[in-house]
């Protein structure tokens, strides 16, 4: 059994309230868990306008196709996420 985790930290240049930053995150959580079946939380900056932690999780059998998952949600978020990526921090155990 292998757990996998990704975790980026966001920086979203148009929002400019709580209520905007929670729309596009709302927005890539959904499209995340519709398209990759994977569990999406905001883990981190709750508080802040332009800031924002996502955390992506699936578990698996396999650790080559957790691998595959991880890289296909990454190029999702950077090309469609409505976001500047600043990091990204991947686990599998």
């Amino acid at each position: 059994m292998v757990i996998a985790s990704i975790t980026w930290d966001l920086h979203l240049p148009g929002c400019s309230s709580l209520k905007e930053k929670r729309s596009v995150l709302r927005s890539l959580r959904d499209r995340l868990r519709n398209k990759f079946n994977v569990s999406v939380a905001e883990t981190a900056f709750q508080n802040m306008h332009q800031r924002a932690q996502l955390t992506a999780a699936l578990v698996t059998p396999d650790g080559k196709f957790a691998e595959s998952v991880l890289d296909k949600i990454d190029g999702f978020v950077d090309e469609r996420g409505g976001a500047l990526i600043l990091s990204v921090r991947r686990g599998i155990h």
